[in-house]
């Protein structure tokens, strides 16, 4: 069984676009919950194997990127977060979720301001970390994504850098460094790669035809008698987390 729930509210705005990616990735269900009803009833979260924090302006950033956000889950959810985790499901944080997941301590550094001090918007080439086991990045080696931030330079103490190195947790670097995020980290996970953050959208990359090269890209395949593709290979980040799910929990019953 594999049931997401994908948080909304105070100026998250990519939460439709994450759930379709799920729902394209053969999720048997997904649901957008505002946090506040979540709070509201707390037991809802028993109900599913992936907590998504997706991306957005929480709060405007007024008081730093997911910073405000955070806060409220730290004060309503958060032992409900830490059991989540020891149950083994997984959790996703997309750019302002990767800030919320840093704020609340599931994941080491935090997210600076871009060295130029300005929003970039573009495409970027990432290349996986072959010795992370994150179970959302099985099987993808490099990988071309979107990003969108003005908070989005990783930094970290080399203490905590070292700790990163030697227990695998960068997840992905920039090949090109965007943002002034030191040693070109993109991405970091915890708890065994189940806690995943990262800053470009996968959700934002899911058909072909959202490549900004894809005519290019498509007449370069049909000239070399190849097929065009319907996807992309950020595809396989969700599908990677819907089949760990169905795997790891499909004989357990959970109630609707």
């Amino acid at each position: 069984m594999a049931k997401v729930l994908i948080l909304s509210g105070f100026g998250i705005n990519c939460e439709e676009e994450s759930k379709y990616a799920f729902e394209i990735a053969g999720a048997n269900q997904v649901d957008i919950y505002h946090i506040n009803d979540l709070i509201k009833d707390k037991s809802i979260l028993n109900n599913y194997e992936i907590l998504c924090f997706p991306g957005g302006f929480s709060f405007g950033d007024d008081l730093g990127s997911g910073k405000a956000f955070a806060n409220i889950v730290r004060n309503n959810l958060l032992d409900e977060i830490e059991k989540f985790i020891e149950q083994k499901k997984l959790i996703i944080g997309i750019c302002n979720g990767f800030q919320v997941l840093t704020n609340l301590n599931l994941l080491p550094g935090a997210l600076a301001h871009n060295e130029s001090g300005l929003y970039i918007d573009k495409w970027v080439k990432l290349k996986i970390n072959p010795e992370n086991n994150s179970p959302w990045l099985s099987g993808i080696s490099d990988i071309e994504l979107p990003i969108a931030h003005g908070e989005g330079n990783y930094q970290i103490s080399e203490e905590a850098l070292n700790s990163l190195k030697t227990n695998h947790q960068i997840a992905f670097e920039y090949k090109e460094n965007p943002n002034g995020s030191l040693e070109n980290i993109a991405s970091v996970c915890s708890y065994e790669g189940r806690v995943i953050g990262m800053m470009p959208h996968p959700e934002r990359a899911i058909f072909f035809n959202q490549d900004p090269l894809w005519t290019l890209k498509k007449d370069q395949l049909k000239r070399q008698s190849k097929d065009v593709p319907e996807y992309l290979p950020a595809i396989n980040i969700f599908k990677n987390a819907v089949n760990y799910c169905k795997h790891k929990f499909e004989n357990i019953h959970i109630a609707p």
